[in-house]
């Protein structure tokens, strides 16, 4: 699972008689979550010993055979592709949670601002946790993207990145210690756009690839990890 746990403080400043909220109340702590996510190996229903035989064959003279064939190693989330070094099958894992956010729904504070259609969010931090970590291999890098409610798919032209968290050697976690992710060039303005449409729902994703080559193991366990976005805001 990871937890995506966004701790917001928002200013909000009304002119006088808005009505809205009084000028003496100056910060509003806002906490949405926790949102469970999960990297799980077992999801990916790969057959070992189909994995196996994909793995070895050699595409030198098919080298569409395995995005076909794929799905002989693998039933869920898969992708293949021949190696151009090795001309055999890799075989492509792919990691692509969602989860809804409902920013007004989640925090009762934000109803406060019914007649504001838009805030204005600064965004301080992402950090990440790892919280617990059964994983044989290391993670990829990890994208975190967000999206509108309809979309799930971090490939989907509409999900914009936000940030990368470094690859997580397998087996390495530590809940007690936070790690800044990186954003991408536009994140932070994706996020901050984003958020301060506050009234419409969207989708927090996390996507990434494991890719297995010849000669690799099929990777086991699961990864747990928590997500804090940390912002302000004023209307």
């Amino acid at each position: 699972m990871i937890y995506l746990r966004a701790l917001a403080g928002v200013l909000v400043v009304c002119a006088a008689g808005c009505g809205l909220i009084s000028s003496d109340v100056e910060n509003v702590d806002l906490v949405i979550g926790p949102k469970m996510f999960s990297v799980d190996t077992s999801s990916w229903n790969v057959s070992t010993t189909a994995a196996d035989a994909y793995l070895s064959y050699d595409c030198s003279s098919t080298p569409t055979y395995c995005a076909s064939a794929v799905t002989n190693a693998c039933t869920t989330g898969c992708s293949g592709a021949c190696d151009a070094t090795s001309h055999t099958c890799d075989l492509g894992l792919d990691i692509s949670i969602y989860q809804p956010v409902n920013l007004l729904m989640e925090q009762p504070e934000l109803k406060t601002l019914n007649s504001a259609p838009v805030i204005h969010v600064t965004v301080d931090s992402v950090s990440y946790t790892i919280d617990d970590n059964t994983l044989s291999v290391d993670t990829p890098m990890l994208t975190l993207y967000v999206a509108p409610i309809t979309v799930m798919d971090p490939n989907d032209p509409s999900a914009e990145q936000v940030g990368t968290i470094a690859p997580v050697p397998a087996g390495h976690f530590d809940p007690n210690t936070a790690m800044d992710m990186t954003y991408t060039a536009d994140g932070k303005a994706n996020l901050v756009a984003i958020m301060g449409d506050y009234k419409t729902p969207f989708n927090v994703i996390v996507g990434g690839q494991v890719v297995v080559t010849n000669g690799d193991a099929v990777p086991t366990g699961k990864l747990d990890a928590g997500v804090t976005i940390t912002a302000h805001a004023a209307p």
